[in-house]
């Protein structure tokens, strides 16, 4: 599933290609996404300029006169910027047009979201997918002391691991499954640890990991596990770089003891022992 660096990646890369363009025209080829793309996106969209591209959480957000497109990847969703003359491929779903350009979602497995929040609606910030999201890593809210301090404050009595604490991403959005074990190494913290038993200073260290992976995450075009590109069709080279994440059995870079694989609610999660106590 792409998570927080391959949908910034997305972001970087679209951005200069749509924003402030025009659309011309939407044609939806499958709206039977995630949930029902609106029918009349074309008469909503056609003839607005997208003004700005923001990314919340695993969200992308292009902002039009008359309101906000939201576009959410699911687990195999990628938006690709082509030619329109170029065919569109098995599994296009929705394609918005500007100029010169087309914009492509392409979803083989049809779990990701288009939606349209108009204006008059209210504040984007409000909407229902948007509103209980925790706070960006990249945030000044998140920065230095005030992370390990918020991490601190919203795991109290939390009994469940730091893991899934991290993946709930209401605490800090954008800590997926690779990051979150590779942050948690950064940070030498077991990801069994109840999240409600780890100190304030602890989670100072965290924070700084997790900002850390992430900003590694972003520069290497995020991980391409099996679908993702970016918006050129270049898959992402962070895979190469983890330090635990898909190494079992390998030795720590750093103490050379065996990495370890658990299964922590149906998802993967690798650490060291010797490290992560």
């Amino acid at each position: 599933m792409p998570e927080l660096p391959e949908v910034e990646v997305t972001k970087l890369g679209i951005e200069p290609k749509v924003k402030d363009k025009k659309v011309t025209q939407v044609i939806i080829y499958d709206g039977r996404l995630r949930w029902p793309v609106p029918s009349n996106l074309n008469q909503i969209l056609k003839g607005q300029t997208c003004s700005q591209i923001l990314r919340r959480g695993k969200y992308l957000l292009l902002r039009f006169e008359e309101g906000t497109l939201i576009i959410h990847l699911g687990m195999t969703g990628v938006l690709r910027i082509q030619p329109k003359e170029e065919p569109p491929r098995k599994h296009d779903r929705i394609e918005i047009q500007f100029r010169d350009i087309a914009l492509r979602l392409h979803d083989p497995r049809k779990f990701g979201a288009m939606l349209w929040h108009e204006l008059e609606a209210g504040a984007i910030e409000d909407h229902p997918l948007i509103a209980k999201l925790g706070v960006e890593p990249f945030s000044e809210e998140f920065k230095e002391l005030l992370g390990g301090r918020i991490l601190y404050q919203k795991s109290r009595k939390r009994l469940v691991s730091i893991k899934q604490f991290l993946l709930a991403g209401q605490a800090v959005v954008g800590v997926g499954n690779i990051y979150c074990s590779e942050s948690l190494f950064e940070a030498k913290i077991n990801p069994k640890t109840p999240a409600g038993k780890i100190s304030e200073k602890r989670y100072q260290l965290l924070a700084h990991a997790i900002r850390k992976v992430l900003q590694k995450a972003i520069a290497a075009g995020g991980s391409s596990m099996k679908d993702f590109v970016n918006s050129e069709g270049e898959p992402g080279h962070f895979m190469m770089q983890t330090k635990v994440y898909g190494r079992k059995s390998e030795l720590c870079l750093v103490c050379k003891s065996k990495i370890t694989q658990i299964v922590q609610n149906q998802r993967s999660t690798y650490y060291c022992k010797k490290c992560q106590k």
